[in-house]
This record gives C-alpha cells, sequence and structure tokens, in this order.
C-alpha cells in the first residue's frame, strides 16, 4: 500500500469496535496510526493484532499513550507530523471506552460523583473535538476527511449504571453534529454510528452485562448481537466517495434492536 494509500487515525484502536475498524480498513488498502491505552501485560496480544495487519500491506503505527491528556495528544500530533510529512489523514475514527459505569445512588457501593461523570464526558465526547481541532489546526487533515464516533442506543434511553456514558453519548452526537456544521468549509464529514449491543471488553465493565445481553438477542428481530465486524463494515462504507454527502447523523447499525 505504501504512500499511495490513504491515512486513517484511530483514537481506541486496540480492541472493540476500534481494533475492528482498524482491521477492515488495513483490509480496504488504508494506513493506519493507532492511539491506544492499554496495560504492560497485553501489549503482546495487541501488538500481533497490529502486526497482522501489517502483513497485509498496511503501515501501522500505534502509540500507547492517553489520547485525553492534553500533554500526550500534543506529543504524539507532533511526532505524527514527523512521521507523516506532507502525507495528510483522511479519516478520523473516535473510539475511546474511558467511563464510569456505576449507578447513581447506592448507599453500599458508593454512587456517580460528578468527577465521574467529568472524566467521561472528557474521555468519550470532548476529547473528540479535542482531536478534531488539533489536527486541524496542525493542518494534518486532507482536502476530504471523514469523522466517524461510536454512540449507542444509551444516548437517548435510559439504563441502569449508564448515567455517566448515556450523557457523553448525547454530548458525542451533538458535538459531532456541530464539527459536520463549522468545519463544512474544511471538507469535513463526521457522523456516529449507533451499534446495537456488542460483546467487546467495554460492555463486560457494566454490571449485570450479560442480562443485557440476553435481553439485547430478544429484541433484535435478527436474534443475534451485532458484531464489531458490522459496526467496522459501515465506519468502512462512510469512508467511500460515495459517501461524501453523509454528514452531521445518527447512523443505526443495529440489525433492527432499536425498532422495539
Amino acid at each position: 500500500m505504501g504512500d499511495s494509500a490513504k491515512w486513517a487515525l484511530i483514537l481506541g484502536g486496540s480492541s472493540g469496535l476500534g481494533l475492528a475498524t482498524a482491521q477492515k480498513l488495513a483490509s480496504e488498502g488504508f494506513n493506519l496510526i493507532l492511539i491506544h491505552r492499554d496495560r504492560r501485560a497485553n501489549l503482546p496480544s495487541i501488538q500481533e493484532e497490529f502486526q497482522l495487519m501489517e502483513s497485509s500491506g498496511a503501515i501501522v503505527h500505534s502509540f500507547n499513550k492517553d489520547a485525553v491528556d492534553a500533554t500526550s495528544r500534543k506529543e504524539i500530533v507532533e511526532e505524527i507530523k514527523s512521521l507523516l510529512g506532507a502525507i495528510k489523514i483522511s479519516v478520523l475514527v473516535h473510539s475511546i471506552a474511558k467511563g464510569n459505569v456505576k449507578p447513581m445512588w447506592d448507599a453500599k457501593e458508593g454512587a456517580l460523583s460528578s468527577s465521574d461523570f467529568q472524566l467521561t464526558m472528557d474521555a468519550m465526547a470532548i476529547s473528540l473535538y479535542d482531536w478534531v481541532k488539533v489536527l486541524h489546526q496542525s493542518q494534518l487533515f486532507d482536502q476530504d476527511v471523514r469523522v466517524i464516533a461510536f454512540t449507542s442506543e444509551g444516548s437517548t434511553k435510559a439504563l441502569k449504571n449508564y448515567a455517566a456514558v448515556g450523557a457523553a453519548k448525547a454530548a458525542l452526537e451533538a458535538i459531532t453534529r456541530n464539527i459536520a456544521l463549522e468545519f463544512a468549509p474544511f471538507g469535513m464529514k463526521a457522523n456516529c454510528i449507533q451499534a446495537g449491543v456488542t460483546d467487546t471488553p467495554s460492555l463486560r465493565l457494566i454490571p449485570n452485562s450479560e442480562k443485557l445481553i440476553q435481553t439485547s438477542i430478544r429484541r433484535n428481530p435478527n436474534q443475534r448481537l451485532t458484531t464489531p465486524k458490522d459496526v467496522a463494515n459501515v465506519a468502512y462504507l462512510l469512508t467511500m466517495d460515495e459517501a461524501q454527502w453523509i454528514t452531521g447523523t445518527v447512523i443505526k447499525v443495529d440489525g433492527g434492536e432499536s425498532l422495539q
């Protein structure tokens, strides 16, 4: 693929929807910049996944740094500028899953605090704007840019233990709409994908996630969960030339789960 390939930057590219999207884009001719934050013990298996993408011909640059931290973000951007030279980024994918899943009230275990909300909002919503802004200021974006973020049904529906994440997802959708509006003169198209319930490491962190899984399968007319590959396929569709008139919207990728 080399220098002729388009480049995609994925925030949260080491697992779940971010990794699946990276794999799909690599298979379709993209080179990748993957930013993730993982424990040292998990890095060997993560590097194996990255090497598989490289074996298909993709160039993969990875950074195990905190994408939400302003200092780290500045350092990463400077490294990217050095790596890419005159090459520009065509796709930005936001798949950061860093938040608190706690009840709003629990006398024994402790409840959500305002700092829990703030951490979740910063990581899962505001960080998208931070990255769009810094990449634009650094002139790292191509003339035709696709911004893709992952939301969920919890942005509009109350779910137990999901208040902070649900608030962040609602904010993420609002931020994405305004990116689509205010950065349109610079060739930017921004959309959210609302995935159905997907069995990822992030889902397993939610209390009673097994019950949520079973309920989702019953609700879904196709009688199965959404898979990361389902979502990655649609993320790729949004990068195509034919999708350049889709912007500022939320696209459901749930097999009809949200119909009832």
